[in-house]
């Protein structure tokens, strides 16, 4: 049969399919699981143990939520700098640009809906 000569090449050890997506080894999902169960951990702590004052720990929080979704985006989604992502990269940063005009922008709409509202 023709079909069993298809190539080893696309399929091969290299961790790469036909169209050059590459995927994690075991290694790399268990380090980032490691490191996303730890950036959900510190949160849930300071949260619980209320040392720090509300508005610090909400920065702490929010820096580590980044620190997370760049975490994801590496160890788990495989984005990073190689041609063969580029596409996607691109994808996702016109993807947090609209994300971000959209709350820019309602945040802006409904902050002068409340100060032209505002019976004085």
């Amino acid at each position: 049969m023709e079909h069993s000569n298809v190539s080893t090449a696309a399929h091969g050890s290299h961790g790469t399919t036909s169209a050059g997506a590459s995927h994690g080894s075991v290694k790399s999902y268990v380090i980032g699981f490691v490191l996303a169960v730890i950036l959900t951990v510190i949160p849930f702590k300071l949260v619980m143990g209320g040392t720090l004052e509300a508005s610090t720990t909400l920065a702490v929080i929010l820096g580590l939520a980044v620190v997370q979704i760049v975490v994801h985006l590496v160890y788990f989604l495989h984005l990073d700098s190689s041609s063969e992502q580029r596409w996607n990269v691109m994808a996702l940063a016109f993807t947090a640009l609209i994300l971000l005009i959209v709350v820019a922008g309602s945040l802006w709409i409904m902050h002068n809906m409340n100060s032209n509202m505002m019976v004085h």
